[in-house]
């Protein structure tokens, strides 16, 4: 996984849905990442070459799956992270990801047109994400955002008030639920939300790692505990088909 520099939540997170599971181990490199914004500055963090840096560096250790489990594709574009997912592809011979690309997939085999979205974000990158998604033909028909601009401070938005903004956002018409921040600590909340709510929640690190463990060839039907998108096929069957077989 690419990570964040300044992220706490994704690593413990990615290792805590994987404890358990054989033949899987994850590796870690980190990209300079300080700030969410739509400024210069900000933008920059995500230019190709940080990403190949530091994606040079897990080559080493010969991993078979690499990506980006980051959410910037969500208000920079989408083709962004699949020119990412090409070049890694290409440069070092192995399958690659991202955990915007696999919420998308998981929106697309779910059949969802009408998200909610949660995320830390300042009011400029909502509105930006939302109108990426709706260009993509998704209607985001409920938001909560939290208003920070620095990333490490999004790890710190708490438990209490995280289920209240997905309780806020579960409107009659929501699809799925749609937590987008890598540094969100949101996916051990998908079990008991979706208890509660009866509508899919897609937390953007559980989403990388479903994809990154079925591009392993591993079925993630055994991951139990942190929500119903693993029990999305690979061969895009949905939950419910997967309950009922």
């Amino acid at each position: 996984m690419l990570t964040p520099s300044s992220n706490t939540v994704l690593e413990p997170m990615a290792a805590a849905i994987l404890h358990g599971v054989a033949d899987v181990s994850v590796h870690y490199s980190r990209l300079p990442v300080m700030e969410i914004s739509l400024a210069d500055a900000a933008m920059k963090q995500f230019e190709l070459t940080a990403y190949l840096d530091a994606a040079k560096l897990l080559a080493d250790a010969k991993v078979h799956v690499m990506g980006w489990n980051g959410t910037s594709a969500s208000w920079s574009g989408f083709e962004s992270d699949i020119r990412l997912c090409r070049t890694i592809k290409h440069t070092f011979g192995v399958e690659a990801t991202t955990a915007v690309l696999a919420i998308n997939e998981l929106l697309e085999a779910l059949e969802v047109t009408r998200l909610a979205l949660v995320t830390p974000y300042v009011s400029d990158v909502q509105d930006r994400i939302i109108e990426v998604y709706r260009e993509a033909g998704y209607a985001c028909v409920a938001e909560r955002h939290f208003g920070e601009q620095v990333n490490y401070a999004f790890a710190e938005i708490a438990d209490d008030q995280l289920v209240e903004a997905m309780r806020a956002v579960a409107a009659p018409d929501t699809e799925a639920i749609v937590v987008m921040c890598t540094n969100l600590r949101a996916a051990h909340l998908a079990d008991r939300l979706e208890a509660e709510l009866d509508i899919p929640v897609l937390d953007s690190v559980s989403a990388f790692v479903w994809k990154a463990v079925q591009l392993c060839g591993i079925d993630t039907r055994s991951i139990t505990g942190w929500g119903r998108l693993f029990g999305v096929c690979t061969d895009g069957t949905d939950m419910k088909d997967v309950e009922n077989a």
